[in-house]
């Protein structure tokens, strides 16, 4: 599996996208690409949840176009609601990284609990869209202790409407995963876009 850490931070990522496409009153589709995707864990050493392994390609990803993706990570204890999610996204301006703040739920966001934003992405009851339900990984909290791997699967990156401070520029990324006061694990993604607006 995406380790719950990367499908959490992911998921928190794309919502702040799409919730930008409510924030934003005139919605542009770009193309964009993405350039030298690179991540790391940035958690304690006996953090429990860890991504180990992770392989975007091609590089640059085209938005929209085809990404091929495999992915591992182990997670010791279950992960369950609530899981709080704390991201931190800055942005690359004049050779300093400026902290974007939270605006409308995009940017840097204290999310309460990850599952809930799972069971908006994936509603409950409803199957594990693909790769993840051929290889009985699963996309809803609980989340049992053991070890998740993703084979090198394709997908297909629809077109995305980017807020305007979210296109052209240098991002670094990074999610933390906590219960109960705990930090479970941290995940750093740093990349870079170009769209075409």
């Amino acid at each position: 599996m995406k380790n719950c850490i990367a499908a959490v931070i992911t998921l928190c990522i794309v919502m702040q996208v799409n919730d930008a496409l409510d924030f934003e009153k005139t919605r542009t589709a770009y193309s964009a690409k993405i350039f030298g995707f690179s991540w790391e864990n940035c958690g304690k050493p006996d953090d429990p949840a860890v991504l180990k392994t992770l392989t975007l390609s091609p590089d640059p990803i085209t938005v929209p176009g085809d990404l091929t993706a495999s992915a591992s990570g182990n997670t010791t204890v279950e992960l369950a609601a609530p899981l709080a999610v704390n991201v931190t996204l800055e942005k690359e301006v004049a050779g300093f990284w400026v902290t974007v703040p939270c605006l409308e739920e995009i940017g840097s966001c204290h999310y309460t609990d990850g599952c809930d934003l799972l069971n908006l992405l994936i509603p409950p009851g409803q199957d594990c869209p693909e790769p993840l339900h051929t290889y009985g990984i699963p996309c809803h909290c609980p989340f049992k202790a053991g070890a998740y791997t993703l084979p090198e699967s394709d997908f297909y990156l629809h077109d995305i409407d980017l807020p305007y401070w979210l296109t052209n520029g240098y991002y670094r990324v990074q999610g933390v995963l906590g219960a109960m006061g705990k930090e479970l694990g941290c995940l750093k993604i740093t990349f870079s876009v170009h769209s075409n607006n």
